[in-house]
């Protein structure tokens, strides 16, 4: 039973960690290396992956065109981001921009050997096999790789929040079941031990009466 616990205290907090790390923002240096669109072909598997349409088009299709941005970042490895509108959907970034996002990529272009550097604003992971793609949100100059990533705060206060709640559910729910569930557990104890109790004195009179007549 113990096992059984905490394999799922444990598969909770991979979800719930892995949901929160798509989630939310992360910025990346990076200069760009261009930009495309691609006519992208969604199956059940990475259908989840992709916010939506833009604002006003068909959400519904299988396949429509897709706006990446190419990248290489500041370690040296190359990145692909989408850039999609999200909406009002989720996650809750209210983007609906993407086109505008697009022409300042595309006038960010700029080679290995005289890099521009920025910083990119996205959510969401790269996976070859699924073919999904990080969704770019937002870019802005900087003065380059030396400058380093900004504290992010918005992310911190978030975590923060969501402990907060976490802890005070645990507070409630400790003291709920102080108050109500530990001690109808301690009657229910009682009670079954009190039942054996009782079932043993009735076991030793029935033995006692049986030796009288074994006696005889």
């Amino acid at each position: 039973m113990t096992y059984i616990k905490w394999t799922f205290i444990l598969t909770f907090w991979l979800i719930f960690g892995a949901f929160l790390h798509y989630t939310l923002p992360q910025k990346d240096i990076v200069y760009v290396q261009g930009t495309e669109i691609i006519r992208q072909d969604f199956t059940s598997l990475n259908r989840v992956f992709y916010a939506r349409a833009d604002t006003g088009n068909d959400n519904l299709a299988i396949n429509r065109d897709l706006r990446l941005i190419n990248a290489t970042r500041a370690n040296g490895r190359v990145m692909v981001y989408r850039n999609e509108d999200t909406g009002f959907g989720w996650p809750p970034y209210f983007k609906l921009d993407s086109s505008n996002l697009q022409a300042e990529a595309q006038g960010s272009v700029s080679t290995r050997a005289n890099p521009e550097w920025y910083l990119l604003t996205h959510y969401g992971w790269r996976n070859e096999f699924l073919t999904i793609y990080p969704n770019a949100i937002g870019l802005r100059p900087i003065e380059g790789p030396q400058a380093g990533k900004p504290i992010p705060w918005l992310n911190i206060l978030i975590l923060t929040l969501i402990a907060a709640v976490f802890w005070a559910i645990r507070v409630r729910w400790v003291r709920f079941r102080e108050r109500r569930i530990d001690p109808r557990l301690e009657d229910i104890q009682d009670s079954w031990e009190a039942a054996g109790d009782a079932v043993s004195a009735r076991r030793g009179r029935f033995r006692r009466w049986l030796d009288t007549w074994r006696s005889k």
